[in-house]
């Protein structure tokens, strides 16, 4: 306990606008001695809190001008960590960042932050849950639209509040059961029973529902998994080529030049997408080929969305192996238009070679990635994490709602609570029996 107490009263810092050379660079400074290190460093006294003050930065030991900055100090705990924080806007030069680095290091009790210290800090300080900080991370990484309108969302609390919801209902449910089972002698409304059954149900239902979305949330966030898929030849390279507007795969006439999976990653309509180019589907005697088709056809099993790929050239001539990997999830394409006879075109028709079709292609690709992606008004879950606690949870309502001894059912009503709380962080048995010495007048 006397190391975790040092570890908060310790004052952190780290350059939070990243490294490398930049025009502005910013310090933050979080901590009981983020003031005092500010006095350290400048030579003007800054007092009025969360206003921006011009200040000169001295290297207290040699004396020297190390920048002039601006400084911003925030009081706890309406500050971002729920510390006092003090904010160095610097010019970003590698010399100016190491030397207020160097002089901070040599303040005691300041100490370089680590990797997520500040948002941890901020979480143990009740400043945002789980799922905010989780969403605050998304949006640093965001790189499309949709990516960063969902991270928003998230860190903004809208799936944080839904899952309190819940949380909160169930723990009121289990409150009633365990009053019922402990103070059944005691003067309390009837049907309490009766009343948490149908409330389990309800959530129950609620939280089903939310599961049931095809992990659009998850793959928002990681990005749609399209394969590309066919027999040799069919010119899958020279899509992938097409598509990434740059030569990133080799294409020649000679099969089996695709040995392993090549990834480019594309933003269509706002969306993020990972298309693999991948080997031809062949039998073939080449150990290194044949480990290759092996890629492929694990990669096409685990793709969110197939594009299978047909050469026009012998078209309407298809590939066995690759007809067998069609499904529900392919898009099939007939490549090389050029080379067809126009009679008998079927399914969508391009050519790599000339661009024909391919605006045609974008286009339902950029249906099926908006399908696929988009989660509507509701916030969707986006993290396999919350996907485990949630399925926890059913797994605990259902049992309560089969099982026959009441000592049993309550302890499902408790681990249901649990894993939803283990969703934002917020977990505590003892609030069971607040909400119960609160809400029924027991023991009169």
């Amino acid at each position: 306990m006397t190391m975790n107490i040092q570890m908060v009263e310790q004052t952190i810092f780290a350059l939070a606008s990243g490294a490398g050379k930049a025009g502005i660079a910013v310090f933050r400074v979080s901590g009981p001695s983020a003031k005092m290190a500010l006095s350290v460093l400048a030579s003007e006294k800054v007092t009025p809190p969360r206003r921006a003050t011009r200040v000169r930065l001295i290297d207290p030991v040699s004396e020297e001008l190390l920048d002039e900055a601006l400084a911003i100090y925030f009081p706890g705990p309406a500050s971002f960590t729920g510390e006092d924080v003090v904010e160095l806007h610097v010019h970003g030069g590698r010399a100016v960042i190491a030397g207020i680095t160097e002089v901070l290091n040599t303040i005691q009790g300041v100490r370089m932050a680590e990797a997520g210290e500040f948002t941890r800090r901020a979480f143990d300080n009740d400043k945002l849950d789980l799922t905010a900080a989780e969403g605050l991370a998304d949006l640093i990484n965001a790189e499309t639209a949709a990516q960063r309108r969902q991270a928003q969302r998230q860190l903004r609390g809208d799936l944080g509040i839904i899952y309190d919801d819940w949380r909160r209902r169930l723990l009121k449910a289990t409150a009633l059961f365990e009053a019922e089972i402990d103070f059944s002698d005691e003067d309390l409304p009837p049907g309490l029973k009766e009343l948490v059954v149908e409330q389990v149900s309800v959530i129950n239902n609620e939280i089903a529902n939310h599961l049931d979305d095809n992990g659009q949330g998850q793959i928002l966030r990681e990005g749609l998994h399209i394969a590309i898929v066919g027999p040799p030849n069919a010119g899958k390279s020279s899509l992938l080529n097409r598509l990434s507007r740059r030569d990133v795969a080799i294409v020649s006439e000679k099969a089996g030049t695709t040995r392993d999976v090549i990834e480019v990653y594309l933003e269509l309509g706002g969306y993020p997408v990972i298309i693999a180019d991948t080997a031809g589907l062949r039998v073939s005697g080449d150990d290194l080929e044949s480990e290759g088709v092996r890629r492929a056809e694990e990669r096409a099993s685990h793709a969110d969305l197939k594009l299978v790929v047909f050469d026009g050239a012998v078209w309407p001539e298809k590939d066995a192996r690759t007809e067998t990997i069609i499904d529900e999830n392919t898009l099939v394409v007939i490549n090389k238009s050029d080379l067809m006879d126009h009679t008998k075109k079927e399914h969508l028709v391009i050519s790599s070679k000339t661009g024909d079709g391919l605006e045609g292609l974008l286009d339902l690709l950029k249906k099926e990635v908006f399908d696929r992606c988009h989660a509507g008004a509701s916030p969707a879950l986006t993290r396999s994490r919350h996907r485990s606690a949630l399925n926890d949870c059913c797994k605990s309502l259902g049992r309560f709602e089969v099982a026959l001894e009441t000592e049993l059912k309550a302890e499902d009503l408790r681990l249901a609570g649990r894993a939803l709380g283990r969703i934002t962080g917020r977990v505590d048995v003892e609030e069971v029996l607040d909400i119960i010495f609160s809400e029924f007048c027991i023991g009169k």
